[in-house]
């Protein structure tokens, strides 16, 4: 009862901080053509990006979230994708370190960092994508939570999704792949390609929703194939809006 009246307190608060703020608007450094996607072939050059989002619920804006696709990273023997994804609000901020296959984007290990008014605490997320197993370590303070996680199958992250469709050859109004989260299974349908305006410019977009519908995103329908707009895919359900992107390709 006392965590559900913090978390209700928290989100009003965060209401209240947001009304206060101007909303500043942020163009495109990097333009995205409109049009359908071309191939991106899985072994093409993994783009240093960085993807600026303004945090919205109902109308109101919360913060700013900012993916950044880093280096590459050794863990284990294994070379991975390096990714960041920090998310700040007022009074709160979470910031993951994310650690994938470069060929499926599944998760490999998860940091995460998480400060709010109440305390900060951090978890790890360690994935055994052969065995359909996640880990997740809990530290707060002196106490450390953890837990075991069993799937039937390979267990995806809601912040990499998008990423995962990115390379997809060809996609067509109608095409379905099924997500696995740690929590719970989707299925995610491509149902329209739509016109999206946000404060990065308008895009022509692949629209997907869940089914059961539970998480939307908006992809770009270029040759970049940017996330555009997500909802659901946060803690708190809030919708993410392109804001800034910006991208170099890695030095040989």
């Amino acid at each position: 009862m006392v965590k559900r009246i913090s978390l209700i307190i928290f989100i009003c608060v965060v209401f209240i901080s947001a009304i206060a703020v101007a909303v500043k608007s942020g163009r495109m450094k990097a333009g995205a053509k409109a049009g359908i996607s071309k191939t991106i072939e899985e072994d093409s050059p993994l783009r240093c990006e960085t993807i600026t989002y303004d945090i919205k619920m109902g109308g109101v804006n919360l913060g700013k979230a900012v993916f950044q696709h880093m280096a590459s990273a050794e863990i284990n023997g294994r070379v991975l994708n390096k990714a960041s994804f920090e998310t700040d609000l007022a009074r709160f901020k979470d910031t993951e370190i994310i650690y994938s296959d470069p060929k499926t984007f599944l998760p490999v290990k998860i940091d995460r960092d998480i400060v709010n008014w109440f305390n900060r605490e951090k978890i790890t997320e360690d994935y055994d994508q052969e065995n359909f197993r996640v880990t997740i370590t809990k530290y707060k303070g002196s106490k450390q939570d953890k837990r075991v996680i069993q799937k039937d199958s390979a267990i995806h992250n809601a912040i990499l999704l998008p990423h995962s469709v990115r390379r997809v050859t060809k996609l067509d109004p109608g095409y379905i792949f099924l997500v696995n989260l740690p929590n719970r299974k989707l299925q995610m349908k491509l149902v329209s390609l739509e016109d999206i305006k946000t404060g990065g410019g308008t895009f022509k977009a692949y629209h997907f929703e869940s089914i059961p519908k539970q998480i939307e995103i908006w992809i770009s329908a270029d040759e970049n194939r940017i996330p555009i707009k997500m909802q659901g895919v946060g803690a708190f359900g809030y919708l993410l809006v392109l804001k800034e992107y910006a991208f170099k390709l890695p030095k040989d």
